[in-house]
């Protein structure tokens, strides 16, 4: 899959979720799917750090011959913002804006950057395409999640 591609997915995802996800309610999307586990709003939550923790590598990686970027804390970020505590309409807005952006990004990235090495978590260096097809992969595994 190129960028383009990618892009593509990524909007058709957007508009194909988003109004399944406006149609979940209040407290469903706040009840933890089982005990110890993330409600739905927190693996829309989830989405959105991934998104914001994505749009800073999708950028500083067409700036430099090699990324570095530090490690992310998923279950701490969760926790800290108290997703919970946010209305599951305002969520859902932010999530189906902040893709359609990161799609803008990804359709718009120059085909020279996409093999920018990239090192993530103190792993082997993966490139810019490769974090962008493995956002998609992330993000339709969580989507999942909360429309099962």
């Amino acid at each position: 899959m190129n960028h383009e591609q990618c892009a593509a997915s990524l909007i058709a995802t957007v508009e194909e979720t988003f109004p399944k996800l406006k149609a979940i309610g209040d407290a469903e999307s706040a009840a933890p799917r089982a005990p110890g586990k993330w409600s739905k709003r927190e693996i829309l939550g989830h989405l959105i750090d991934s998104a914001a923790n994505n749009h800073q590598r999708f950028v500083r990686a067409q700036q430099v011959s090699k990324l570095e970027f530090p490690p992310y804390a998923q279950d701490e970020w969760v926790t800290f913002q108290h997703y919970n505590q946010r209305p599951w309409t305002e969520l859902v807005a932010l999530w189906c804006e902040y893709n359609r952006h990161l799609a803008h990004i990804m359709a718009h990235c120059d085909s020279e950057h996409l093999e920018t090495p990239c090192v993530i978590e103190y792993e082997n260096p993966v490139t810019l395409l490769w974090l962008m097809t493995d956002y998609l992969d992330h993000l339709n595994h969580h989507l999942k999640q909360i429309l099962s």
